[in-house]
């Protein structure tokens, strides 16, 4: 790769984080900040607080924190570290589901029937939104449970105020196995539904793959990472995860870490036991804690703590062999 080269990719880079405000599929979409926007207003309306709308919603210790300056540092960090070393590998989905095609009749032979567009709309949605929803929900509880990956999801819990682009405060290492885990996903999942229906599962998937996604984005997917406690109704949270449910599993209180750890489904939580309802939970401050959020103020910080700690960890556990 030439020099100019490099220089036209890390243009692309810089540029994306603003392409994320025109992306249909990305949740900072204008459409979407301004849903969130309407409920954010909802949920003024019924807090009787005493200070003016814009001044609930852009609060200048929100978004102008030092917290929240890490966030902007990292969402173009992130854009660079994609475009160089994720985005190469993306096609491999696209090679997975064609090679899960070709697998399948070896095995199985050809289907007697193929699905009607119809059902290859509703199938694919459904099958596509809980495998990716079930994989994340068991990456994230890894990430908690696991210390050498927990010690690299601290990063994104180490915010301690949240705004919408919080949702790109990742470490590197963690955005390359949420993508690995995507491309994955969608590679198995597209290649089977390949197999079992005639028709181009492109131009018709998306219709219906999007319709559930979108309904998330809308409805206050944003404020999943602000301080508007945005809540659903009681019994409604043990289906779906409310902008609150996330608020809790932000919290800097240990006991919220390994809770709400779903995406968009709360399904999983109610089944594994890590469900915890707004109802259940009155205030809360974000973090990891006064012990650690000192060690997390700035991208460089967030970016090696992780490695520090290992290390720190490794040789502690050496000493402690040795002894």
């Amino acid at each position: 790769m030439t020099l100019s080269e490099v220089a036209v990719q890390l243009l692309d880079a810089l540029k994306m984080p603003f392409g994320y405000f025109w992306d249909s599929e990305s949740r900072l979409h204008v459409l979407y900040l301004l849903s969130s926007l309407i409920l954010a207003y909802f949920v003024y309306s019924r807090s009787h607080i005493k200070e003016s709308f814009l001044k609930f919603v852009f609060r200048r210790e929100v978004w102008l924190s030092a917290s929240a300056q890490v966030d902007y540092a990292l969402i173009f960090f992130n854009a660079i570290f994609k475009v160089f070393l994720i985005g190469p590998y993306l096609i491999f989905g696209f090679y997975l589901s064609y090679k899960i095609e070709a697998f399948l009749p070896e095995i199985f032979g050809y289907p007697g029937s193929s699905l009607s567009a119809t059902s290859t709309i509703v199938w694919y949605t459904i099958i596509i939104t809980l495998v990716s929803d079930f994989s994340t929900y068991v990456v994230h509880y890894f990430m908690h449970k696991i210390p050498w990956l927990w010690e690299f999801h601290k990063t994104h819990h180490s915010a301690t105020v949240l705004n919408p682009i919080t949702q790109y405060r990742i470490h590197p290492l963690e955005l390359m196995i949420n993508n690995a885990r995507s491309i994955l996903v969608l590679g198995l999942v597209t290649g089977f539904f390949r197999y079992l229906s005639a028709h181009h599962l492109e131009e018709l998937t998306l219709i219906g793959a999007n319709a559930f996604s979108f309904a998330f984005l809308v409805f206050g997917s944003n404020l999943r990472h602000s301080h508007i406690p945005l809540k659903y109704f009681n019994w409604l949270e043990y289906f779906f995860i409310s902008p609150f449910q996330h608020q809790i599993h932000h919290s800097n209180k240990q006991e919220h870490f390994n809770r709400n750890m779903g995406a968009k489904l709360a399904i999983w939580d109610w089944m594994f036991g890590t469900l915890l309802r707004s109802e259940e939970v009155s205030q809360i401050a974000f973090g990891l804690g006064k012990h650690e959020d000192p060690y997390y103020q700035t991208i460089w910080s967030n970016l090696l703590r992780p490695f520090s700690n290992l290390w720190q960890s490794i040789r502690s556990s050496t000493v402690a062999d040795k002894d």
